[in-house]
């Protein structure tokens, strides 16, 4: 699939298995052009820590850009997001001036260690089944997409706020 393609029909985002770190990047880089170009009203994050997460990179910032508007909500959900503080400045730009639309939250300390990563989105998601070799499965498959929700609802029931947009100090 070239990156052209990215905004076609949720179909025409990948389905199937995908395989190392490139592939997850590029998985990435797919949905957030697709979100932008389709108006998808919802999306959820979910990852231990988002460091392999391409979020800094300028074409994410801008098809984040062009996606964020009044009545989008992302909600991202990670043990900590330390790494994204340390790897991602512009992701750190973009969620400060976007902070009435996303929401971040840190996992409950049931969920801690054991959080999924994947994107979840009503059209479309994916899921790495093996974070450390960066394996998946990706697709819009009515059944994948109704689990994944359930089990990332389940998470964020036991989550609380995270991330603040702005730190204010005295």
């Amino acid at each position: 699939m070239t990156p052209g393609q990215a905004g076609a029909a949720p179909s025409m985002l990948p389905e199937g298995r995908f395989s190392g770190r490139s592939e997850f990047a590029e998985l990435v880089r797919h949905a957030m052009a697709a979100a932008a170009t389709q108006g998808w009203r919802e999306m959820i994050w979910c990852d231990p820590d988002f460091g392999d997460w391409p979020l800094g990179e300028r074409a994410v910032a801008q098809a984040l850009n062009d996606w964020a508007e009044s009545g989008r909500k992302l909600t991202m959900l990670a043990d900590n997001y330390d790494a994204v503080l340390r790897q991602h400045a512009r992701f750190v730009t973009w969620r400060r001036t976007w902070a009435h639309v996303v929401e971040c939250r840190k996992s409950g300390a049931a969920s801690k260690g054991c959080l999924p990563s994947a994107f979840w989105s009503p059209e479309w998601v994916f899921e790495r089944l093996d974070s450390p070799r960066c394996t998946g499965v990706a697709g819009t498959d009515l059944a994948r997409r109704t689990a994944l929700k359930e089990r990332l609802n389940e998470h964020l029931s036991a989550s609380s706020a995270g991330f603040p947009a702005t730190v204010l100090g005295l």
